[in-house]
């Protein structure tokens, strides 16, 4: 439509057509995208994806470091089950300690977490207080406990003489005696709780008050609200924290290795031998790279089978608010 004036009016749109969309993306430029995935990319496959091909190779030859791998097949893994005496025993050590440490260790942080929630206004000053001693590095704490555990002037011993339960002319060994290492292991590991107890203790605050208060009126005791409230909201964190405990505890090695170097006697039956420790000396003492990778790759393939069967069970045990988040 034209008017004198000479200028064109457009027709108006008829109603019900569509509006087309305003233009407001931006178009990123795919060499940018790319240089900004670059450094994560080549840091993935130099240091990860390419050492763990390069292992895998090695687990099949025989390689000292120094002179070119030669291939030997299957011999490393067939000397690992047939061969090799300390294979078993660290197996066992470590199978033991796990299966040991992670109940106590989430028994201990979830009773920790529970008495920081009847602490009132000081709570933020204890969970402090229980936080600390987990970032305190692990050398130096194994060393402190290893002078808390020496037999003739540590001062456990010392306390339990003062209080009749032991005689300093034969105290216990600690780290010496094979019947009290492992055990010493893990009470030293129960001094770090700091970082399980805080997850256990967001677990625990984020229960609804009301579902207790519902229990209490139907005439629930102390114990019986534990059992049918607090234990199945809480089997979320049980299984997280048992699961991080797997993976850990299978690969446990500073604290026994120090405390090893700080007995008396030494580790002459191989208590706190354990298979991270088997890997290190054949490794870096024995120098066959090529059995040390082999010994990984079974490790590697021991904990993803717990990882997969901790998965799979625990669709019968634990209770997720929304359901199971495993289908």
């Amino acid at each position: 439509m034209s008017f004198p004036s000479g200028k064109t009016v457009r027709p108006l749109r008829k109603q019900g057509a569509a509006v087309p969309a305003p233009k407001h993306g931006v178009s990123t430029p795919k060499t940018f995208i790319f240089m900004c995935m670059l450094p994560w990319t080549a840091g993935f496959f130099l240091f990860t994806a390419y050492p763990m091909i390069a292992s895998f190779y090695q687990s099949f030859t025989y390689w000292d470091m120094i002179n070119p791998p030669k291939w030997l097949g299957i011999d490393n893994y067939q000397r690992m089950f047939f061969h090799d005496d300390l294979f078993w025993k660290a197996f066992y050590n470590t199978m033991w300690i796990s299966a040991t440490s992670i109940p106590i260790r989430i028994a201990f942080a979830m009773f920790s977490a529970y008495l920081l929630t009847k602490a009132g206004k000081t709570r933020n000053i204890y969970r402090t207080i229980y936080f600390l001693p987990s970032m305190v590095p692990v050398v130096a704490g194994t060393l402190i406990f290893a002078w808390l555990f020496q037999p003739y002037f540590g001062v456990l011993n010392l306390f339990l003489e003062k209080l009749g339960l032991i005689s300093m002319k034969n105290p216990p060994m600690w780290f010496d005696n094979p019947g009290l290492s492992k055990w010493s292991l893990i009470i030293m590991g129960l001094w770090g709780i700091g970082d399980t107890m805080i997850i256990f203790l967001a677990g625990l605050l984020d229960i609804d008050k009301s579902l207790y208060e519902a229990a209490s009126l139907e005439g629930a005791n102390g114990f019986q609200q534990f059992r049918y409230v607090t234990l199945p909201l809480m089997t979320p964190v049980i299984f997280f924290s048992a699961v991080t405990g797997v993976i850990g505890s299978f690969q446990y090695f500073t604290q026994a290795y120090i405390a090893t170097g700080l007995t008396i006697n030494g580790d002459y039956t191989k208590s706190m031998y354990f298979y991270a420790t088997h890997i290190y000396e054949t490794a870096f003492q024995q120098y066959d790279m090529g059995y040390a990778a082999a010994l990984s790759w079974f490790l590697l393939f021991v904990t993803m089978i717990a990882t997969v069967l901790m998965l799979v069970t625990q669709k019968r045990w634990v209770h997720y608010p929304n359901g199971t988040m495993f289908k």
